[in-house]
């Protein structure tokens, strides 16, 4: 037609005259599998039980804590240490007591004096001892044998006192420590009797040694060591025995008992019998620690340890 605009219409090449289509999508897959009905039951009833194990877990807690509530844990109550051997205050004791039981009836101040600086106020002279009109008393000795605490600054000694008139005493002293650390008397002292003691069973209940290498080496042991022998007791000796020889030597006469001690450990206890350079015989017993070394017994202790 006249005047109509003419339209162009550009068809590219190659495609037979049809326009360009999109690129075709892959199509969604839908799988079907099947489940167990429980576990889908399962699976939609677990959150809200573990809602309510948890509701309930608290619940029985604050029942437990109305019922029951916690308390602060007390701390256990320390056991008081054992006191330390007061050395002073022994030696305060031991001398009091030679000085009580030491007067001579002719001269009855002298006692007093002896005594004067160990009383307090409210103590009468000499500690309460009046002595006789006549003779004597000396102690010739005197030990601590007991011990008893009485106040966390007090004890009470028992002191075993060797008179030579009266014979064996033993008296109570009663020791205090002031607020700066002086000893000092704490009441009038008293006579008591001596601490109990029962009968000695040697060997009782114990296992006796029944090798003979053993006890060969024990005798040879012993024998070398009570007859100052070091040279020869060195041979039965471990390399690392420390062992102090007797003053007083003497000769083993015969090994009476060897039973291994009741401690469990690679030790032996000895009785023997043995004589001095005068003829006095003794019965003796010694500890001795035994190893074995290279199959063969020998010696590591015998009795003491000389170094503590």
């Amino acid at each position: 037609m006249d005047g109509a605009p003419e339209l162009d219409l550009a068809i590219p090449a190659g495609t037979h005259g049809a326009p360009d289509m999109p690129a075709m999508r892959p199509r969604a897959r839908v799988t079907v599998a099947a489940k167990p009905l429980w576990r889908i039951r399962l699976a939609r009833e677990l959150p809200r039980m573990l809602l309510l194990g948890v509701s309930f877990a608290g619940l029985m807690a604050s029942a437990r804590y109305a019922i029951a509530p916690p308390r602060p844990a007390m701390p256990a109550r320390a056991q008081p240490a054992a006191p330390a051997r007061d050395l002073a205050a022994e030696g305060f004791a031991q001398l009091f007591a030679r000085r009580y039981l030491t007067w001579e009836a002719n001269d009855p101040e002298a006692h007093q004096r002896a005594l004067a600086p160990y009383l307090g106020a409210g103590m009468e002279s000499g500690a309460g001892l009046q002595p006789p009109a006549g003779g004597e008393e000396q102690v010739q000795w005197t030990d601590v044998v007991q011990e008893r605490t009485v106040a966390p600054a007090g004890r009470v000694y028992t002191v075993a006192a060797q008179t030579d008139t009266a014979g064996l005493e033993y008296l109570t002293v009663s020791v205090a420590r002031a607020r700066s650390g002086a000893l000092e008397l704490a009441g009038y002292p008293a006579f008591v009797g001596a601490p109990a003691t029962g009968s000695a069973a040697a060997g009782v209940g114990l296992r006796e040694v029944s090798d003979p290498t053993l006890q060969t080496v024990v005798e040879r042991a012993l024998r070398n060591y009570l007859a100052d022998s070091g040279a020869e007791l060195a041979a039965d000796l471990t390399s690392t025995a420390r062992v102090s020889l007797p003053a007083q030597a003497l000769s083993l006469e015969a090994l009476q008992r060897l039973d291994w001690s009741p401690d469990g450990g690679e030790a032996v206890s000895a009785i023997v019998q043995a004589k001095d350079g005068r003829g006095a015989r003794y019965t003796l017993a010694y500890e001795l620690d035994v190893a074995q070394v290279a199959g063969r017994w020998e010696v590591a202790a015998i009795q003491m340890d000389p170094y503590t």
